[in-house]
């Protein structure tokens, strides 16, 4: 059999760090995060990392990997998290990656196509093409030149269908072409298991605004205040729970204003995630239901990951997409 690599994934305050840790505590894991903002380090409370007691109880990887003045990309991340993962399992442990960010997870189970860098004048004439025509005018260039990449992306998705007719027009490539040859984490040798973690909506909302507090007496603004003196690139300083407080510091807005902003735009960012997670395939889903715990909704995974590791002789599913 293939090695295991185990996937949780979902939006932000479902749980998913701390419904880890006891799963790789029972099935002998270490836990690779897959955070776009907790692989910088000092972005501490905004971020949500694990306490360091919690990294004592159980390995985690990339965390804190790049200061926050350096840009960081899906491609650094799969790099790393593939290196990671055959590090782990010589070490006879399972790789449990957990996260939110789902074009780390999406490039890190899919692959990479090796597809052109990015090419600013070409990107700036298609920008301009869409301000002038619309979308739906790039849109329909990209169907007559690439059918089979169109129907991958929304009419709607302006950055990706640029994107797209970017790499035709600096290669003369079709993109569908370029993905052919990527390689997935299953062609590399491994067996990756997705499993996604949800809650009803008025649950994540109350978890999401318990946190946004959490954070605050926790020294956030202490934090923020500190990265504010600091250069940051631009992926850091436009994460949720700093670039509010920045605002305030600006004196664009107040404290307290700042802080109702975090709760709205993290459920913003829980909503742009269960959208971005619902369009994945594969994904067995998991969700809170009433008087659940941790250690309920762990057991629940962990019985399902048994079963299918061989542990366990019978046992159902909790139901797949």
């Amino acid at each position: 059999m293939k090695p295991l690599v185990i996937f949780l994934v979902g939006p932000t305050a479902t749980g998913k760090s701390k419904i880890a840790i006891r799963i790789a505590r029972r099935l002998g894991g270490e836990i690779l995060s897959a955070d776009s903002m907790q692989v910088y380090r000092g972005m501490d409370i905004g971020t949500a990392k694990p306490s360091q007691a919690e990294r004592r109880r159980v390995p985690h990887h990339l965390i804190d990997i790049v200061p926050a003045s350096r840009s960081f990309s899906a491609f650094d991340y799969r790099k790393k998290a593939i290196k990671k993962i055959r590090e782990v399992i010589r070490r006879g442990n399972i790789p449990i990656v957990v996260g939110g960010s789902g074009l780390y997870v999406r490039v890190l189970i899919q692959g990479l196509s090796g597809q052109p860098g990015a090419y600013p004048n070409i990107r700036r004439v298609l920008e301009k093409q869409a301000r002038d025509h619309g979308v739906s005018f790039l849109y329909e260039k990209l169907l007559k030149i690439d059918p089979v990449r169109a129907t991958q992306i929304q009419p709607r998705d302006k950055r990706r269908i640029i994107r797209a007719l970017e790499i035709y027009e600096a290669s003369g490539k079709r993109p569908s072409d370029w993905y052919q040859g990527r390689k997935t984490l299953a062609s590399l040798g491994f067996h990756p298991r997705v499993i996604g973690i949800k809650k009803p909506r008025e649950l994540l909302y109350a978890e999401i605004q318990k946190r946004v507090d959490t954070m605050f007496r926790q020294g956030l603004v202490r934090e923020a205040k500190r990265l504010f003196c600091e250069k940051l690139s631009k992926t850091a300083s436009s994460a949720v729970g700093y670039k509010e407080i920045f605002h305030a510091f600006e004196g664009k807005i107040s404290l307290n204003e700042a802080r109702g902003q975090i709760v709205r735009n993290t459920r913003h960012l829980a909503k742009r995630q269960v959208t971005w997670f619902k369009r994945e395939e594969g994904i067995t889903w998991v969700e809170w239901q009433a008087g659940d715990t941790v250690a309920t909704l762990s057991d629940k995974i962990i019985r399902l990951l048994s079963c299918e590791m061989g542990v366990l002789p019978q046992c159902s599913s909790p139901g797949k997409r």
